[in-house]
């Protein structure tokens, strides 16, 4: 078909539903399935995914590598298996201090180019399978590190907890970065909640939220579409 739409939706995932989820309730709403995303976001998280219909899907590789931005909360103490707040807890240890002699120690080691362990629950393949199957089944999960690169651009300690603000690359996991900044300071820790604010130059308050388009038309969601060209990839 020749009039099947084509371009970009700027989506705010709310909490709870996956990625996936979000393609589909876009299919749903434009009877089309060739609909992919600039980057998976985990259940827990929230904010801007954007959405690519028909021929802008061929912009998915150039999006999923652009850099983002992340706000949100680690929370110290205790560690999970998926290394976020929707896990079980695998270890436990006294909270640190998160003095500003402490945390900017940490954020200096955790800046620029670093290599981070990819989470066991993750989408990542070995031998086909994702990674996240292996570790649903108990089966062992090698340990698969890859560089990211960090800018961190705020932080504030609320002890136990402490907010951030992250620009970063992408494939980059804040999952990652919070239990290994846990273990850098003597203790553990595990994301508590996170926010995707930027995909390059776009910003989540540009986004349809999730109401919003469930009571679009389908008109309206196609003339919201933004040409392949205007991503802001960066």
């Amino acid at each position: 078909m020749t009039d099947q739409p084509s371009g970009l939706l700027l989506f705010d995932k709310p909490k709870g539903i996956t990625s996936h989820d979000a393609v589909d309730l876009l299919r749903r709403k434009l009877s089309i399935r060739r609909i992919g995303h600039s980057g998976t976001l985990d259940p827990m998280a929230t904010g801007l995914l954007i959405l690519l219909v028909g021929r802008a899907t061929s912009a998915q590789a150039s999006l999923q590598g652009s850099r983002k931005t992340y706000s949100g909360t680690m929370f110290f103490g205790s560690e999970t298996d998926t290394w976020d707040a929707e896990g079980k807890v695998t270890a436990e240890a006294p909270p640190p201090a998160l003095d500003t002699g402490s945390l900017e120690a940490a954020v200096k080691a955790f800046s620029g180019r670093v290599v981070q362990q990819v989470p066991p629950y993750s989408a990542v393949k070995l031998n086909g399978r994702p990674m996240y199957a292996l570790a649903r089944n108990h089966l062992a999960v090698p340990e698969v590190r890859r560089e990211a690169e960090l800018r961190w651009l705020s932080w504030r300690p609320r002890p136990p907890e402490l907010d951030f603000e992250i620009e970063c690359s992408g494939g980059t996991y804040i999952r990652s970065v919070a239990r290994e900044l846990g273990l850098f300071l003597g203790s553990r820790a595990h994301l508590s909640a996170l926010r995707r604010t930027a995909v390059g130059t776009r910003r989540v308050e540009e986004a349809v939220a999730a109401a919003a388009l469930d009571a679009m038309t389908r008109e309206e969601v196609v003339a919201r579409l933004l040409p392949a060209g205007e991503a802001g990839n960066a």
